[in-house]
């Protein structure tokens, strides 16, 4: 049994944010508009892709995004509500590709595809000597 075995095409999940001050590309870049940021923008449509399939996946598995082809469509000012929304189109032997979307009320904000990987925590975080750090003795 292989860990997307319980993952199919269809599935979906949603991101509701409200855009904060930090969310902003002025915030980052000095000079810039105080507007919602390409790269939050495509941060909140990968925690939905990682939403839809989380439950699915055999435990001590995670998905970890591995492409981005995304188009920012227009801005958004800070206080509105932005729901991002991941909806798989195929799930391949290691990966899962979705199409994925940004929406502010009921205009579209960004769209494309997004592709994530699934690993297996412990062998992952071996592989590339990731250590976790140790808790402070009292």
């Amino acid at each position: 049994m292989g860990p997307l075995d319980q993952v199919s095409v269809g599935m979906t999940a949603e991101k509701l944010v409200t855009i904060t001050p930090e969310m902003t590309v002025g915030h980052v870049v000095p000079g810039m508009p105080e507007v919602y940021g390409t790269p939050m923008m495509i941060l909140h449509m990968e925690m939905a892709a990682g939403s839809a399939i989380q439950p699915s996946l055999p435990a001590g598995y995670v998905s970890v995004g591995m492409m981005v082809n995304v188009r920012h469509l227009a801005a958004t000012p800070v206080g509105r509500t932005v729901r991002a929304v991941a909806r798989v189109v195929a799930v391949e032997a290691r990966s899962v590709l979705f199409d994925v979307e940004a929406w502010d009320g009921g205009r579209k904000i960004g769209d494309g595809t997004h592709r994530r990987g699934v690993v297996d925590v412990a062998e992952f975080e071996r592989r590339f000597g990731v250590t976790r750090p140790t808790a402070a003795l009292a």
